[in-house]
């Protein structure tokens, strides 16, 4: 795990970048459980967008088309109001008019991973455009070498995903996040409501108890004083 420190003015956002099959899908959701945050696919939106798939629009209009459509919607992230997951595609952050967008969105995690471990993940798969070619191994080698330094430019954390599982990597990024948005902790804050219900609950079967026994009705309860914990939804 490497991290930089960056001056630049950012959302609340959590930015998830990194080369197809690193796990961005994946670990969004579990980031999604994990701050009790709306995760979102920008390819997905866009596909939602057009009402087509990202490969219809490749055959149709070009890589030149999509990728304006990701500019597009990478400007309307920056400027919307929310405090969201986002998994970027795979070359979203290598057009230069996008990392500016991308680093003021929110905090940047780009999900390093080898060019074996993405073959071994992806192939078969004919969902992807770029690897539909007679040697995917050496056309993901091509294309990591060449994204690689604009993943880097993008990110305030740099996470090798190869060997650590999910759980652990989910982990690392959350504790990165709260750090560095100094938001409270979801995990521990509903932990705390949770010890808080089981002392109420407590407390007033004690007050049961003790207002049934003669000559002594309604004393002797224990009264909550428990502080107020914000709701994990709120970005504020």
């Amino acid at each position: 795990m490497h991290r930089k420190n960056k001056e630049i003015p950012k959302k609340d956002n959590l930015i998830l970048i990194g080369f197809m099959g690193s796990g961005k899908t994946s670990l969004g959701l579990r980031l999604s459980y994990r701050l009790q945050m709306t995760v979102e696919d920008t390819d997905k939106r866009i596909e939602a967008e057009q009402g087509r798939s990202i490969s219809e629009i490749f055959a149709r209009e070009g890589e030149g088309a999509f990728r304006q459509m990701e500019t597009e919607l990478l400007r309307r992230i920056r400027d919307e109001k929310t405090c969201r997951i986002y998994s970027l595609g795979g070359g979203t952050p290598v057009q230069l008019q996008n990392q500016p967008l991308i680093c003021r969105s929110g905090i940047v995690v780009y999900l390093r991973i080898r060019p074996e471990s993405v073959y071994e993940r992806l192939k078969g798969d004919t969902r992807r455009p770029l690897l539909q070619c007679a040697d995917p191994l050496s056309r993901i080698r091509e294309l990591i070498r060449q994204r690689g330094p604009a993943y880097e430019r993008c990110a305030d954390l740099i996470v090798d995903v190869d060997e650590s599982n999910q759980a652990q990597i989910t982990e690392q990024i959350a504790q990165y996040y709260l750090e560095r948005t100094g938001r409270a902790d979801p995990q521990l804050l509903k932990e705390a409501r949770e010890q808080k219900t089981e002392e109420k609950d407590e407390n007033t079967g004690d007050q049961r108890t003790e207002s049934e026994l003669p000559g002594d009705p309604g004393e002797g309860g224990l009264r909550d004083t428990g502080l107020q914990l914000p709701h994990p939804d709120d970005c504020g």
